[in-house]
């Protein structure tokens, strides 16, 4: 079992950055694939980034790449999304989540936390 609380969302100008975290629990983090996905109002859940368990493999969606930067601390249980150069189309509920394989999909990821909403004004 796994939980996950994210950190750091808030309210930006278009430009501006912020620093998603999510802290994970329980001894078997670094066994995961870690995942930041993102849900606009009406619209369906994205994909953002992802990282692999041993930090040797990241993907980011076309949207993002270039822009935002995804890292993990497996001693301190925790992942990271960098993001840089925000847009106001970058406004949405920002979701950590752990999975056991390397994957893109929501479906694929077991544990997420509870969401950080992330506001870019224009």
């Amino acid at each position: 079992q796994v939980q996950l609380v994210e950190s750091g969302g808030g309210l930006v100008q278009a430009g501006g950055s912020l620093r998603l975290s999510c802290a994970a629990s329980g001894r078997t983090f670094s066994y995961y694939t870690m995942g930041w996905f993102r849900q606009a109002p009406g619209k369906e859940r994205e994909f953002v980034a992802a990282i692999s368990w041993n930090d040797m493999n990241t993907y980011y969606a076309a949207s993002v790449k270039g822009r935002f930067t995804i890292s993990r601390d497996n001693a301190k249980n925790t992942v990271y999304l960098q993001m840089n150069s925000l847009k106001p189309e970058d406004t949405a509920v920002y979701y950590c989540a752990a999975g056991r394989r390397w994957g893109f999909s929501a479906k694929e990821y077991d544990y997420w936390g509870q969401g950080t909403q992330v506001t870019v004004s224009s």
